[in-house]
């Protein structure tokens, strides 16, 4: 059979759609906690507080898994085939998205829960691979700007597609069911039209050190382990509001459960907003211009965090900050594994950088699990916060070296 013919237009459309498919069956945890943490404690064995740490506990072991599957997939990915590795990603998240709704325990949420994560950290690495072999590398921050939508207003659309779930009166479940259904026509629609391109062949594209990004010439950049460390604090930011944003609004917000998950929708969506500006500034800056706006978003996002931690409960303003922190975070966190993986790796290697850039990023992430849920009852929701805003401040430091070794190599 011949296959249909894809163009670059159509390519990063479908990966773009498909990979907000993704999150379909990845918010349905986050949004689902308040009703777990209800159902657990319900059954007499815990608490509401104990409930809270042990879900916690289990999007830590997910992220942890997801990193580990992120150094393995951007390799499998340059070697094997960016295509197959979406579409597997795609696969595994609907089946162990239908285990999870079948579930009852603990233990098999855990367990469907660590799958999940796992295989879905084959999608990205796979998309980034994918669009790369369709757009040359003057275009990276703006196509992978794009693709970064994905995951953005995925996340937002997914948010509010199970809030409306709850809404209707139906039980956490139905978050599951209702999420591998929406992947699964996403899959289809991949699986027939999806193609990759014929560029394979690396462009000119230099690592902080001024290599051609020969194989893996950009382990030996420091300025790459610099971005390394700054993925690990904004990832560590952006999973603790995917994580708990619903549970806060609840519990802090005084919001209902249903209109909880319909805000927690504004974090990704304003990132998104910011991700198609950033990526278009980013190629008309220079070399050190990515550099630069992560640098400068550093201290911002701290001072939000700051505030967020002094707002009082129940506060209108509560949703303003999450909003702006969504805009300010997302946008430069967008670089991290996608356009600046790119200028690392190139078109050969780029899913390997993009691979270690998010899975050490994801081993931050892990502690927006137990870690933050114990901070949050022991401290309360303000000491998590500020917190959370020390982090982001000592990332200037490498943000401030990886600035400075990009302004050396500016024309």
């Amino acid at each position: 059979m011949r296959r249909s013919p894809t163009s670059p237009t159509t390519a990063l459309l479908l990966l773009t759609l498909g990979y907000a498919g993704y999150y379909f069956c990845r918010a349905s945890f986050s949004v689902a906690k308040p009703q777990l943490i209800e159902y657990l404690s319900a059954n007499g064995t815990m608490d509401a507080a104990a409930a809270k740490i042990a879900l916690g506990g289990v999007a830590s072991a997910a992220t942890l898994a997801y990193a580990c599957g992120k150094f393995a997939s951007g390799a499998l990915a340059d070697f094997w085939s960016g295509r197959r590795n979406f579409l597997l990603g795609m696969g595994g998240a609907i089946f162990f998205n239908v285990m999870f709704a079948l579930s009852g325990t603990l233990p098999l949420f855990t367990m469907a829960w660590v799958l999940n994560r796992l295989i879905q950290a084959l999608g990205w690495p796979g998309a980034v691979k994918v669009t790369a072999s369709w757009y040359p590398a003057a275009s990276y921050g703006t196509a992978v700007g794009i693709l970064s939508l994905s995951y953005l207003f995925g996340d937002a659309a997914a948010r509010l597609f199970h809030g409306a779930l709850i809404g209707a009166g139906l039980g956490w479940q139905a978050l599951f069911f209702g999420g591998a259904g929406v992947l699964t026509l996403l899959l289809i629609a991949n699986a027939l039209f999806l193609r990759e391109g014929s560029k394979l062949t690396d462009e000119p594209c230099a690592t902080t050190d001024g290599e051609t990004p020969d194989s893996r010439a950009f382990l030996r950049s420091p300025g790459f382990w610099c971005v390394c460390l700054i993925s690990l604090a904004f990832t560590l930011a952006r999973e603790t509001f995917n994580e708990w944003s619903p549970t806060y609004l609840v519990e802090f917000g005084k919001l209902t459960k249903a209109s909880a998950a319909n805000q927690s929708a504004l974090f990704p969506l304003f990132g998104g907003f910011a991700v198609v500006l950033a990526g278009k500034l980013s190629d008309g800056l220079g070399r050190s211009g990515r550099a630069f706006i992560l640098l400068l978003s550093l201290p911002i996002i701290a001072a939000l965090l700051a505030s967020l931690a002094l707002l009082p409960a129940g506060s209108p303003l509560i949703i303003v900050v999450i909003s702006a922190i969504g805009f300010f975070l997302i946008g430069p966190y967008s670089f991290l594994a996608g356009a600046l993986s790119l200028d690392f790796g190139g078109k050969k290697s780029g899913a390997t950088a993009s691979g270690i850039i998010d899975g050490v990023g994801y081993l931050g992430g892990v502690l927006a699990g137990e870690s933050m849920a114990r901070l949050s009852v022991a401290l309360g929701w303000r000491g998590a916060f500020f917190t959370l805003a020390g982090v982001l401040l000592a990332s200037l430091i490498p943000a401030l070296y990886f600035w400075k070794e990009q302004k050396k190599h500016d024309v």
